[in-house]
């Protein structure tokens, strides 16, 4: 038997999911933590899910109830396996050229697409919601319009998916992938051999790493960078201005997500006073934007 519980929770808490391990350190197994925004009129009232393979015990349910806003909802499910239960809600998300599914749904990508095979159970970022689709969108966008990056980072990457992404679009470029959680960075990793991702430091090659925003010798060694993606929270990128604006090439762009349509301005203006101008805003409440860095002025009288 499989058992699923079921509470509110805010999106900052589905973002913060912890590793499994740390609701049953005693436990054979661990939960499923999947969480998911069932309106999207409501973005800040999410629901987290957890599945289970036993009835999960009093003690357990306290701690799940403390990563969001109430109490769990605790139903039986039947013989179903439960981490396919946890997934086969999740329909493949259609962006640009990219189809990402779940493992339910091997095979589904239509001829021709970009797929990308994400398994829901740790980490946010499985293109279900519309920061992680819209970054996919205006990175297929950018490769349309003809432009090439050769050195690349995803910063708050999740399960490393804008990372494949990017790596996709451009096979000759070097890509580094960092999040602050390391629980995400083993998942990316996991996620990086089902989608075939070489990993390394060399040309289409994804580099990982454990790391605060830039705060990394990894990420200062591979700096300076000429496209950077940043898929967080509207305060760290507004927070992350300064350190993007040192870490990119003159004329090199950001994608910024995860900020609502009211926060928007207010990260513009972070990133116009560091010397970026708005290139392309896509719509909708949680907008995607894509910035330049303009070209360093020459001091006076340099050739």
């Amino acid at each position: 038997m499989s058992w699923r519980a079921t509470l509110p929770c805010t999106r900052v808490q589905a973002e913060s999911l912890p590793d499994p391990h740390e609701l049953m350190p005693m436990g054979d197994s661990q939960p499923v933590l999947v969480a998911d925004e069932p309106d999207p009129d409501r973005p800040n009232e999410w629901l987290l899910h957890a599945y289970f393979d036993k009835q999960p015990s009093a003690e357990v349910l306290e701690a799940l109830a403390r990563l969001g806003c109430g109490a769990a909802k605790v139903e039986q499910l039947g013989e179903d396996d439960w981490v396919e239960m946890s997934q086969s809600g999740l329909q493949p998300i259609r962006a640009g050229r990219f189809v990402v599914h779940t493992p339910t749904h091997r095979g589904a990508a239509p001829t021709g697409s970009t797929a990308f095979e994400i398994d829901a159970s740790l980490a946010f970022g499985t293109g279900q919601h519309a920061t992680t689709s819209g970054c996919l969108e205006a990175l297929d966008k950018l490769e349309s319009d003809g432009r090439h990056f050769a050195n690349i980072a995803d910063v708050g990457t999740g399960t490393g998916l804008l990372a494949f992404a990017a790596l996709a679009l451009w096979p000759a470029a070097r890509c580094i992938a960092t999040d602050i959680d390391s629980v995400a960075i083993e998942v990316a990793r996991d996620n990086a051999a089902i989608n075939g991702i070489k990993l390394g430091h060399g040309t289409g090659e994804l580099l990982l790493a454990v790391a605060d925003g830039m705060e990394s010798p990894l990420v200062a060694a591979r700096a300076p960078f000429d496209l950077i993606i940043g898929n967080i929270l509207a305060g760290p990128l507004i927070e992350l201005a300064p350190d993007f604006a040192g870490a990119l090439l003159d004329e090199g762009t950001v994608i910024l997500a995860g900020l609502l349509d009211t926060q928007a301005d207010a990260v513009i203006r972070a990133y116009d006073e560091c010397g970026f101008s708005l290139a392309d805003r896509r719509p909708g409440e949680w907008p995607v934007l894509t910035l330049a860095k303009a070209r360093s002025k020459l001091p006076t009288g340099s050739s």
